[in-house]
């Protein structure tokens, strides 16, 4: 009798053990290759009509999402702000104008906008220059007795979250996001480069950021591509430059981040401004330092001189999940952030203001959120975490009950067409039949995002952690996978 009933249990196990619980033959082929020995991998596919899951492996593991962290960002960013806000950046000036001389100074109040100055949005994000010489102008400005002074207190100076990597930090793509950031926060070295073994000669930058010094330790090298990356802390005016670049060459070019965006604007605009005929007298500063130096007064009388205005977020948030633009996404959470009510006394940063209305967010539309750990909205940290469920669950939602659905889904890059993911599933049957959003640090690989085939759209995410291939050959396994699956 026990025998009976134990078997009678048993085959009820069987039978209310969903189906998706068995391994895809697939996924068992990509688990049995040696790099993966000691990799974690999870992968969720859902149908978006149904909501079940087609395919699914350690679902509910914790895993690295790099970039894919982005698509919470994003998501996160237009439900809450919605597709056609914009960021404001204001001119204002405090003390009087007399005889066309202002006796006072002159400020650039920022809102978070990181899109300022950015080379993706062409003249149009540029335009903002002669707008502000024009409107100094009209209110009757011809010299300045005081000084440019740019206003980020928005939010905190923490602008590189405390989880990055040294190894990041310095370099174009981790650049600190900040009240105030301008072109993409980012400058353009040139160097001439000698015979293989010399040391590479910095000629110029653009923009200008000859205030930064330089150590150089690069190398010139017979190989066509570099391997050159830049080192320096958020602030600080020294930068380290180690690697190799290509041997003779006239001019080839190394991308790092600006330090301090917000003392960069005040000194930027203090050098058009006097290219333009309006001289300042006073030294370029920025909130922190005045705050610093006792000199803030948050009760001084402002009178704004023109307000300009950021394209719409569907914009901002395409830019940032088809080109993995990481102050764009890290600037996201901060601004969603900003509706955060902290408790008395409660000290919290502008990073963890955005993670925590994201999480209650999601948490509203009955998302499990524990398996959301974020330490920036770029997933640049390693320390992130994220769950495939997690990420198929709000990739559903944002299909089938976002307001903002279509902006969102067309802010993912169509692989083998465009963005970052231009050459992934490139010439295959999945080419225009879907949008995805690529990760990848050292050791992680990902995607996220929206496959249609036969009439049915699906939600997946896949992440493969702590292989020991390259991340090309596991790019090309990923590939392979999906081709499989689908």
């Amino acid at each position: 009798m026990i025998h009976i009933k134990i078997l009678g249990f048993c085959l009820l196990i069987c039978l209310c053990w969903p189906a998706n619980a068995q391994t895809s033959q697939p996924v068992k082929q990509l688990l049995r290759n040696p790099y993966m020995k000691g990799a974690t991998f999870s992968l969720v596919v859902k149908d978006l009509q149904d909501g079940k899951i087609v395919h699914s492996y350690e679902e509910d593991r914790q895993v690295s999402p790099a970039s894919v962290m982005k698509t919470v960002s994003t998501a996160t960013a237009l439900e809450i702000l919605g597709e056609d806000y914009r960021f404001p950046t204001s001119l204002e000036y405090d003390g009087i104008i007399e005889n066309g001389v202002l006796k006072g100074n002159l400020y650039i109040k920022g809102s978070g906008d990181p899109s300022l100055g950015s080379s993706h949005f062409g003249q149009e994000a540029n335009s903002f220059l002669p707008t502000w010489v024009n409107a100094i102008h009209k209110a009757g400005i011809r010299k300045i007795e005081g000084a440019v002074i740019s206003d980020e207190s928005i939010f905190d100076s923490e602008g590189s979250s405390i989880k990055w990597l040294r190894e990041d930090m310095g370099n174009y793509y981790a650049p600190g996001s900040y009240g105030i950031s301008i072109f993409d926060n980012m400058y353009r070295l040139s160097f001439k480069t000698g015979l293989a073994g010399s040391k590479p000669v910095l000629v110029d930058s653009d923009p200008d950021v000859s205030y930064i010094r330089f150590h150089n330790y690069m190398t010139a090298s017979p190989v066509s591509s570099d391997s050159a990356y830049i080192i320096g802390a958020p602030f600080s005016s020294e930068r380290y430059l180690y690697g190799v670049l290509p041997a003779n060459r006239d001019r080839y070019q190394l991308k790092g981040d600006i330090p301090d965006p917000a003392l960069f604007m005040a000194q930027y605009l203090t050098d058009v401004l006097g290219n333009e005929g309006i001289m300042v007298s006073g030294t370029p500063s920025c909130y922190r330092i005045e705050k610093e130096e006792d000199r803030w007064n948050d009760n001084a009388g402002k009178t704004v001189i023109v307000t300009t205005y950021s394209p719409a977020l569907a914009e901002i948030a395409s830019v940032t999940n088809h080109v993995s633009h990481n102050l764009f996404a890290d600037a996201l959470l901060k601004t969603v952030g900003l509706q955060y009510k902290p408790k008395k006394n409660e000290v919290i940063s502008s990073f963890e203001r955005g993670v925590r209305v994201a999480k209650e967010y999601w948490e509203k539309k009955g998302i499990d959120t524990f398996p959301l750990w974020m330490y920036d909205g770029s997933g640049l940290a390693p320390a992130d975490k994220v769950s495939a469920r997690f990420i198929t669950d709000m990739l559903v939602y944002m299909a089938t009950k976002s307001g903002v659905s279509d902006a969102f889904i067309a802010s993912l890059p169509q692989p083998g067409l465009e963005g970052s993911v231009r050459n992934f599933l490139k010439g295959s049957k999945l080419q225009g039949k879907s949008r995805l959003k690529s990760g990848g640090i050292t050791r992680v690989r990902s995607y996220a995002g929206y496959i249609t085939v036969g009439g049915k759209k699906y939600a997946v995410a896949v992440f493969s952690n702590n292989y020991s291939c390259n991340m090309g050959q596991m790019t090309k396994e990923l590939e392979r996978l999906l081709l499989q699956l689908f």
